[in-house]
């Protein structure tokens, strides 16, 4: 049996993550897990459950190879998907230097 992989593109595990939306006042509004759809140093696509209302702020604990970051951020767009769940393009804000630096790792190593 041959072992020769015959995939036109590369496959990239996806990073699970879970994300908590709060409100102007900091209170916890929902909360959920998501999948990433891609990702760079300035923002995410995340595919979720259930839609982000433009207003919260979005706290982020992604699973980078073997460190957990925790990232702070905004809706930058959402769509609902076929599949029922929705497409969520998150800016990253607030970002603090050694998230930062992980996370420009994470994605120098993919590109």
């Amino acid at each position: 049996m041959s072992s020769v992989d015959k995939r036109k593109h590369a496959r990239l595990e996806s990073l699970n993550l879970s994300y908590v939306c709060l409100d102007d006042d900091n209170n916890v509004v929902k909360q959920g897990m998501g999948r990433t759809l891609n990702i760079s140093e300035a923002g995410i696509l995340l595919e979720a459950y259930f839609p982000i209302d433009a207003s919260y702020k979005i706290l982020l604990t992604i699973g980078l190879k073997d460190k957990l970051v925790d990232l702070k951020g905004r809706l930058a767009h959402s769509r609902p998907t076929e599949k029922g769940k929705h497409e969520v393009g998150i800016e990253f804000i607030e970002v603090d230097d050694a998230a930062r630096q992980t996370l420009k790792e994470f994605v120098s190593s993919i590109g």
